[in-house]
């Protein structure tokens, strides 16, 4: 039996969700250009493309913080420091996207869910306003019915109101559900919202094996779920 009927009692399910950084597109590049012209613009020192791949996973304020700290704590960054620094990332993110490229098996699987009349959806801590544009961007614009972005709710991933809200719209419950991820969050967001989840092996877990976070299934690319 292919994985994908595996996680949800034989069946296909009604709705698949998926992360977008780390999970679709590898946006690491391009995110460590604008904070690394983001931390020039403030007078500091760039920090490069491995460290950012680290930072990313908990929104726009959260990685700004963490390069403004130099690390993962951000605790000791204050609110000024960090509004002036995000409205510089912001702008300047706005127009770098040239080097965000799709992974390794993402269009098979979005055809192969879409052929069989699976709803699609995207859930991200990224603001909403790059969602959009960027799928467009890399050929996946007409796939996903809901996009719901890190600053579209109140909550952010890991707490799991994303998920259920998209649940709630597409009127299906957690049994003919799945959400698709790369991170502890994505990991925590479903385990807290019932529902199955499958990690890839390859996105940005801060460094950690992402087997750790024990999701259902970990797949090296995503076209073996299908």
């Amino acid at each position: 039996m292919k994985p994908l009927r595996a996680l949800c009692g034989g069946e296909l399910p009604r709705l698949v969700m998926f992360d977008l950084d780390g999970t679709l597109i590898d946006s690491v590049p391009d995110l460590a250009a604008a904070v690394d012209r983001m931390l020039v613009e403030l007078g500091r020192a760039p920090v490069g493309v491995e460290k950012v791949r680290d930072w990313v996973g908990n929104g726009a304020r959260v990685l700004v913080r963490r390069a403004l700290a130099g690390g993962l704590d951000h605790a000791t960054v204050g609110e000024a420091e960090t509004e002036e620094a995000l409205a510089r990332f912001l702008d300047i993110y706005a127009d770098c996207h040239h080097l965000t490229a799709l992974y390794p098996g993402v269009h098979e699987l979005l055809e192969a869910l879409s052929t069989a009349a699976v709803e699609l959806a995207v859930v991200t801590n990224k603001p909403e306003r790059f969602v959009a544009p960027l799928l467009e961007q890399v050929g996946l614009g007409g796939y996903f019915r809901w996009i719901i972005g890190g600053d579209t709710l109140p909550q952010q991933k890991p707490d799991p109101a994303a998920l259920l809200q998209v649940m709630h719209l597409a009127g299906v419950d957690a049994a003919q559900a799945l959400f698709v991820g790369d991170s502890r969050n994505d990991v925590l967001a479903a385990r807290a919202a019932a529902v199955p989840c499958v990690a890839v092996s390859y996105g940005y877990n801060h460094g950690r094996p992402i087997a750790e976070e024990k999701p259902n299934l970990v797949v090296d690319n995503l076209a073996e779920l299908f």
